[in-house]
């Protein structure tokens, strides 16, 4: 019996010591997130978000599968690294790989509207 419960200690040990590979995003600062970025069509200027406020071109605003309302991101393109600050109005992409669609605006001051989609990096800022 004593014999056993050397065994279960021993195993119990070596499970606690195994390592394996990392977990989805871990190393990734909580709240920050890398992948494609796109900018809303034109066309939709005016039509309600789903936050219910109507899409604004001009406006710095961006979409988000998961972020809440009103909350503010800084998208920052990876290969000119330009940044912006936007507020999450309205849910999508629902396009693979693309984790946050840009307004006109912010779209623009990314240098994002010649290239359709660029890499980017998405941070949640605190509440002001």
């Amino acid at each position: 019996m004593r014999r056993l419960g050397l065994v279960a200690a021993a195993l119990l040990l070596c499970a606690g010591c195994a390592t394996g590979r990392p977990a989805p995003g871990a190393g990734r600062a909580e709240g920050v997130e890398e992948g494609l970025a796109s900018a809303y069509a034109d066309a939709l200027s005016g039509h309600p978000t789903a936050s219910g406020a109507p899409y604004d071109p001009s406006a710095f605003t961006c979409a988000h599968r998961t972020v809440p309302f009103g909350a503010r991101l800084r998208v920052t393109e990876l290969e000119r690294g330009r940044s912006v600050e936007v507020t999450v109005t309205d849910r999508g992409p629902f396009v693979r790989g693309r984790i946050v669609d840009l307004s006109r605006a912010a779209a623009a001051a990314l240098g994002l509207l010649e290239r359709g989609v660029a890499p980017v990096r998405v941070e949640r800022l605190p509440a002001r």
